[in-house]
């Protein structure tokens, strides 16, 4: 009884490092997509920042001002994919983190019912009274 006891605490122990493990990853995949999405804010206000001055402006100037405004555009549209990727691996993970949550209370519930067969156990042999006899020395 104490073996299974002793198997059931170590698999809990393996089951909160696992638990752990799934939330700090994903944290990360979290933390990457607002990453993502705030990259993305931020070349929408550069590119709002971009303004064509009204009077008289040098035909390059203009020509390069324009062609930035498209390059942040660009960008901008193709951070869209990469961001809805990124939310999808962080749903997954924290959906992966929630199912390793389950099998850490799973395990906590058969380690307390295996502490409490072993409670059990003890009790009813000392309700018994019955003394395990030594082997006699030879």
């Amino acid at each position: 009884m104490k073996a299974l006891a002793d198997r059931r605490a170590r698999i809990v122990r393996v089951r909160a490092v696992q638990h752990i493990q799934a939330s700090i990853a994903a944290g990360e995949a979290e933390q990457r997509a607002n990453d993502l999405a705030e990259s993305s804010r931020r070349l929408v206000a550069l590119r709002g920042g971009l303004e064509f001055s009204e009077g008289t402006v040098q035909a390059g100037a203009l020509a390069a001002q324009a062609e930035l405004a498209a390059r942040l555009e660009a960008a901008r549209a193709g951070m869209a994919d990469n961001i809805a990727a990124a939310r999808a691996v962080a749903t997954t993970k924290e959906g992966e983190r929630l199912a390793a949550r389950i099998r850490q209370e799973g395990a906590e519930k058969l380690q307390q019912r295996a502490v409490q067969q072993l409670q059990d156990s003890i009790e009813a042999r000392l309700a018994a009274g019955h003394r395990h006899r030594l082997a006699p020395k030879a």
